[in-house]
Order: C-alpha cells, then sequence, then structure tokens
C-alpha cells in the first residue's frame, strides 16, 4: 500500500534519513515529496462503502476520515493503540481512513453527495475549520447531541469554544487537533534566525525559502507581519498588500518553493533554509534528524486553526450516535495525551498537559504542543471569510502561485 524501495523517491528518502528501517512517519513523508501520500494512493482501496449510508460495517460501525499521520500509531504492531482500545470498549468497529490531503480536493470527492444529502462514505470527517464553516453555511452536517458529550462539555479549551464564529457554542463541529504553524530556520545555516518578515528577504536566502500552499497560513502570517490582524476587519486593501509581498517574493526567486506537505522535503534536502511551516511537523522533523531546524511562533503573529470532527448529512441517527461515542473517548485528558505524543500538535482538551507528564514528561513542557500564555498571545486565528470573499481571495492567491 505504499511505494516499494526500488522507487528513487523513496530511496532519496531512505539515504537522507537515519537508519535503514523507514517508519510510518517517514515513508509518508517520503511518499509526498512526488505524490499525494499513502493517504490518499494506497487507502483508496480500503475506503468505506459509499452506497447506503449508516456507517462502514453493513451499519454496524463507522467510518472516520482524517488526515495522514494524524492519530497515534504503534510501528511495531502496525495498529492505532487508542482506536484499538475504543474498539473494544465500545464493542463496535471504526473503519480509521487516513484520505485527506487537502481540504479542496477531499471536498470535490464528496460535495456531490453533500449537496445530496446522500451517505458521503464517512460518518465523520475531520476538515479544517474554514471549511467547515462552509458546510455549516450549506446546511450539510449535523447537529451534535450533547447529552452524548460529557467530556466536551467539561474539557473542551475555553477558546476553542466560540472560535469558530459562524458556529458558536460548536454546535456542529468539535476540535480534533488544532495545528499552529510558524516559522522556521536551519539552526546551522541561519545562525541569526527569522524574527522578521523581512528576514526572509535576506540575500543570503534567495532561492531558499519556503512558503505553505495553504492560503489561510501563508497569507495570515504575511498579514501579521505587515502588522494586520487575520482574526480581524481586515478587507481588500490589507489582502492585497500581503498578496503584493508574496509576489514580489515570487517573482524575484527569493521563495523557491510553495508547497503543501511535502515542503518538509526541501527541508531534509537543504532545498530550503527557512519556511512558514506547521509545528508539529517540525517537533518530527527534529525527532529524526538531529534538531536541525528552530521554530518559533513570531512575535507579529503565527496562526492556529482547528481540524474538528463533523458529522455529514446522509450519516444514520445511529451512527451519530456512535460518532459522539467516539469523540467523548478522545476528550479524556489521558487518552488525548497518548494521541498528542504522537501527533505533536496542540490538543483541544483540558488536562492533557497534566496527562501528558505520565504518557511522556519529556513533552510535557514542549511550547510547540502546550503553548505558554504568552505564545497564545501570538496566535492568531484567519477570519470566516464569506463565500464571494473565499472564491475571490483563493484565486487571486492561486493566480499569484501560478496555478
Amino acid at each position: 500500500m505504499v511505494r516499494q524501495p526500488e522507487d528513487p523517491i523513496v530511496r532519496n528518502i531512505v539515504q537522507l534519513l537515519r537508519g535503514a528501517q523507514l517508519n510510518r512517519r517517514q515513508m509518508l513523508r517520503g511518499t509526498a515529496a512526488g505524490v499525494a501520500g499513502a493517504g490518499a494512493l494506497g487507502l483508496a482501496a480500503c475506503a468505506p462503502n459509499s452506497g447506503g449510508g449508516g456507517g462502514a460495517g453493513g451499519g454496524e460501525g463507522i467510518a472516520w476520515g482524517n488526515w495522514t499521520y494524524y492519530l497515534d500509531f504503534d510501528d511495531q504492531t502496525q495498529s492505532f493503540p487508542s482506536l484499538d482500545a475504543f474498539i473494544e470498549q465500545a464493542g463496535f468497529t471504526v473503519d480509521y481512513i487516513e484520505d485527506i490531503d487537502d481540504n479542496n480536493t477531499f471536498y470535490g470527492k464528496i460535495k456531490d453527495q453533500l449537496k445530496l444529502g446522500q451517505f458521503t462514505g464517512y460518518d465523520t470527517i475531520t476538515f479544517t475549520d474554514w471549511m467547515n464553516a462552509r458546510l455549516i453555511q450549506d446546511e450539510q452536517i449535523q447537529e451534535f447531541d450533547y447529552a452524548n458529550l460529557p467530556n466536551v462539555t467539561a474539557n473542551l479549551v475555553d477558546g476553542q469554544r466560540d472560535a469558530l464564529d459562524v458556529d458558536p457554542g460548536r454546535k456542529f463541529t468539535i476540535p480534533w487537533q488544532l495545528p499552529a504553524s510558524g516559522w522556521v530556520w536551519n539552526t546551522k545555516e541561519v545562525p541569526d534566525g527569522i524574527k522578521t518578515l523581512d528576514d526572509f528577504l535576506r540575500p543570503e536566502l534567495k532561492g531558499k525559502v519556503v512558503v505553505l500552499s495553504e492560503m489561510r497560513d501563508t497569507m495570515g502570517m504575511v498579514m501579521a507581519g505587515l502588522g494586520t490582524d487575520p482574526s480581524g476587519a481586515w478587507g481588500d486593501a490589507e489582502f492585497d498588500a500581503a498578496l503584493a509581498w508574496l509576489d514580489d517574493a515570487l517573482k524575484s526567486g527569493q521563495i523557491g518553493n510553495v508547497k503543501g506537505n511535502s515542503y518538509t522535503q526541501d527541508l531534509i534536502r537543504g532545498d530550503a533554509l527557512a519556511a512558514m511551516a506547521w509545528t508539529g511537523d517540525v517537533i518530527m522533523l527534529n525527532t529524526e534528524n538531529d534538531n536541525q531546524w528552530t521554530l518559533e511562533i513570531p512575535e507579529s503573529g503565527g496562526m492556529i486553526a482547528a481540524d474538528s470532527f463533523t458529522v455529514p448529512n446522509g450519516t444514520t441517527a445511529e451512527s451519530k450516535a456512535k460518532v459522539e461515542e467516539l469523540i467523548n473517548y478522545y476528550y479524556d485528558p489521558e487518552v488525548m495525551a497518548e494521541v498528542a505524543d504522537y501527533v505533536t500538535f496542540v490538543p483541544p482538551v483540558k488536562g492533557t498537559q497534566e496527562a501528558m507528564r505520565k504518557v511522556n514528561p519529556e513533552n510535557a513542557d514542549n511550547p510547540l504542543i502546550f503553548p505558554s500564555e504568552e505564545d497564545w498571545k501570538h496566535l492568531h486565528t484567519f477570519r470566516t471569510l464569506s463565500a464571494e470573499e473565499d472564491k475571490k481571495y483563493s484565486t487571486a492567491f492561486q493566480n499569484v502561485l501560478g496555478l
């Protein structure tokens, strides 16, 4: 289900990464350099039955669509320990499908079923909240029953209860993880670090800068670097100023690449020495590559979002209740600590940091998993766009990228 070692891309990654045996995370990153990734390629044959509805397993179990390497995984047993424990406890199956590689492309796969209110093949999906806002506005997802979610009521971090402006109180969305982004640089090659937006424009970094293809992360950090709060009441003038900065840096060759998850390979190969990056990725890369990179939340501001559980229309009431049982299980801080120790993004569950002291004390004070109060002051959300704004700004961003 993954590409074989004779593939030149994978062979190159084998040479670059320490150890002869690739673990699951490393293999996913290796394939991402040239293809959509193991989740999109290999799991297509394992996708849930898209006909009928009521979830996987003929109505007995549920199907969960998620991003790759976004749940604790045991390389030795090739299993997901926390999910296996839930399945044993709950008494029904969960088909866990790592099938999301990009919000827009995944939405394109299920948009027809969503519009018709038909079963999408997934009982729950963890899109990013800006996409979830679209689903809410189009009335394509179901409201949760909080009587089945006591752990969410008790443990959802306060800052997330009303973080999605079109879903106050999280009636339709419940955060799974909170991916944050900041600035990263090669510690040896860029000893002065990246402290301001203009530091990316230093002559010695020409062609060695990579930024993210996710508009809200890259444009949010550029806007913040230019003095605009991405979560505030900005408009065309502020967006256009940030886009002009990006356009100039691309046309001059200062920015060498704009990438999705595969930007990590630019860092590993040395093709990039500085980047706008996701925090969890850099923790993982440093673990696997001798702590070569420094990542900081810039003083001007990094970005934070939420990838959240939703239940699409077309999922049966029986399956929806099982999804709520699953969510409630993961809102136990001890369970979420197991997930956070592997995923290394910011968890949305109160008490996770305390539980982490038992799971892995080394990660309990990691500011990229558990931001300090000062860090939180410098983490912005990207305000929800209207459908018209989303189309306009996304098109403008893609045009600058040459897409």
